[in-house]
Parts: C-alpha cells; structure tokens; sequence
C-alpha cells in the first residue's frame, strides 16, 4: 500500500473534494465489469490448465444462470487471455464459456525487454490469432478491434525498473494495432501505478509512462474525436480508495483496489466503496462505471469467484443494492463498457441496454 501512495493519495483526495452529485432526477445507473487476467497455465502445466478450465466450464454457466440484472441479463466476464501462452484448447474452452454466458475475451500480454519491432510482432500474432478463433471485435467498417490489459501492470514501460516492458511509446502501438482501451489500472500497491485515479479518460503518447498519469476526462460532447485519434488512449480505471472499515492492525484504512481475490472477495461494502468513487463520463453523472479486476484461474480465487463469496455478492447486487439505492444494475463486457463510455460521450438520448454495440461489435463467438 505505502509503496505507491504517494502517486495517488493527494490526486484521490483533490478528486474526492470535487465531485459532482448524482442526479436525483433520473435513474441511477451502475455498470459492473469483471476484466479478468485470465491466465490458466499459471503456476501449472497443461493438465492442471485443463482441470482450471473444466471448472470454470462447469460452474460459470451456472452461477451466472442464477442472476439477473436490472436489464434481465445475466453476470458476464472479461477474459483477458495471455496471447503469448496461446493454446488451441485452452481456448476453445474459454470461446465456449463465453458462447454460454454472454461473456467476452479480450487480448492480455506480458512482455519484457522488447522493441517497438518485436512488441508489434507479438502482439500482432495475437490479434491474428484472436480473429481466427472468432473472438475479435470489430467496428463499424470491419476492423478487428480490440480491449488489452498489459502483464504485470507495466503499460508504457511504467516499471521504475523497466521490467515487464521495455517500450515507452506503447499508446501508439496498440493504437495502430487496433486497441480501443485499455483496462490495466489501478495496480496500486504496485509501483506502476499512475498518478490519475478514478478516471476515465485519454491518455497521450508521449514516449514515456508520464502519458499515463494526466488524463483528458471523457467528456460529453467534447471528447468524442479523440476515439479516432492515433495517439490517443482511452484509460478505463477501476475504483481505487482507502478503506476505513477494514483497517490493518486496527488502525491503518485497507487499500481498495478493485482486486477479486480469495483474500478479498467482493461485498456489500466494497460495492459501496467502489461506487462512491463516482467514476463517470463528465456530464453524465448518472451512468457510473465499475471495472473490477482478477486472476481468476488460480485456484483459491476460483473458489471465491464461483463459490459462495460471488453468490453472495451477486444476491446483493441484483437484489438488496437495487432496492435499498433505488438504482439499476448492469452487468457488462469491457467492449460493451466501452461502448457505453462512448454512448455517454456522444450523448445519446436511449437507454444504456441499447448502447451495448455502440461503436463496437463482439466477435463470432
């Protein structure tokens, strides 16, 4: 926690100060996103791969069978799969949780020491990859498109060692590669965390990880042409806080950082947490965006996320949360936040389930 605080403490705290209140007019609505570092030959090899997999097969489609939200669907999930440890199977397996729940993959990488060159190649193999498997999204004129979240949290060399990386001018290779957004952050305690918080917004390539750390806050109607610019990243950031509730030692607030773990599963209260950090579209307060992160095939945060710690959640969310805040619940993909993000952006007058495929279309699967 201390190792990055004084990066986001005092922009938390002069963001906090500043915020606007919600609308009492018009209905509150709450998006969740699950982005999952989703990574199933972590730690093991292919057999305990499979067996990950065959567990998320078995269990997800059921857990998410249970619930519905204020739109009358169901929880879906964000895998982000690790292009680099690319397995037929393996994803053929994820393609057919997704077929069941309405869920998503998108692209996660890890990588060390490149070049611009050899970081290009990797990640071009990848999206190839992902379009064959059907998995790709796409645009309005066909271009495969794509959400990424980078390995180990260091997106634009943002390491003070320069580990996990090696490239600065990261913005503009995804750009040019097709990527819509990126999904990374926060990664406090980590010290690639940047100095925006709560925010969502763009990023300008710089050559450096400064580009990360002032964001232009998406706007309503002012920020729409930067989705089309080559140098311009939007940054969806999850909700990162300190938690006076849960205190280590009896005395120091816990770190929120929007992590699902076995050590920290979601509750009631981090959902209040998280939705107290009002991250929005400028302008459009009443659409509040929760992009929520995981390693989730490991197996002790398997076992809370498709265990009772979820379920209970999820009781919560669809049922007591909805009641009690007199709000509407909505689970989404990464692209369909996107999209959401860019609907508020341009204005539009419909309601969110019908700004899912705003700009961008899931893949064949």
């Amino acid at each position: 926690m201390f190792r990055s605080l004084d990066k986001w403490l005092i922009p938390w705290l002069r963001r906090a100060v500043s915020l606007p209140g919600v609308p009492a007019d018009e209905p509150l609505h709450v998006f969740l996103a699950v982005c999952d570092h989703f990574e199933p030959l972590h730690h093991t090899d292919d057999a305990g791969a499979r067996a990950r997999l065959a567990r998320w097969h078995s269990d997800y489609p059921r857990l998410a069978s249970e619930f519905r939200d204020s739109s009358g669907r169901g929880p879906r999930h964000t895998f982000f799969y690790p292009v680099e440890q690319w397995d037929d199977c393996h994803v053929a397996a994820i393609r057919e949780i997704c077929r069941q729940t309405g869920s998503e993959m998108e692209v996660h990488l890890h990588h060390d020491g490149d070049t611009e060159a050899t970081l290009r190649e990797k990640l071009a193999e990848g999206i190839v990859r992902m379009k064959n498997a059907g998995v790709l999204a796409r645009d309005s004129g066909g271009r495969g498109r794509f959400a990424f979240i980078h390995g180990n949290w260091s997106l634009c060399n943002s390491r003070p060692d320069g580990r996990w990386c090696g490239v600065p001018n990261e913005i503009e290779i995804l750009r040019d590669l097709g990527c819509y957004a990126d999904f990374t952050f926060p990664s406090a305690p980590s010290d690639t965390q940047p100095r925006s918080v709560n925010q969502i917004g763009y990023a300008a390539e710089s050559g450096s990880a400064r580009a990360l750390d002032s964001l232009v806050s998406a706007q309503v109607g002012a920020t729409c042409q930067l989705r089309h610019s080559p140098r311009h990243l939007l940054l969806v950031q999850g909700p990162l806080a300190l938690n006076w509730k849960r205190r280590t030692r009896g005395i120091f607030p816990r770190l929120e950082n929007a992590d699902l773990t076995a050590a920290n599963p979601p509750t009631p209260l981090r959902c209040t947490l998280w939705v107290r950090q009002h991250i929005h579209v400028t302008g459009r307060p009443g659409w509040l965006f929760v992009k929520l992160h995981t390693h989730g095939a490991l197996p002790a945060n398997t076992d809370a996320l498709l265990g009772a710690p979820m379920r209970a959640f999820l009781e919560f969310f669809t049922g007591q949360f909805v009641r009690n805040r007199a709000v509407r619940a909505h689970f989404v993909t990464a692209r369909e936040m996107a999209n959401l993000i860019h609907a508020a952006e341009d204005g539009v007058p419909q309601p969110p389930e019908a700004c899912l495929d705003h700009c961008f279309q899931a893949g064949a699967s």
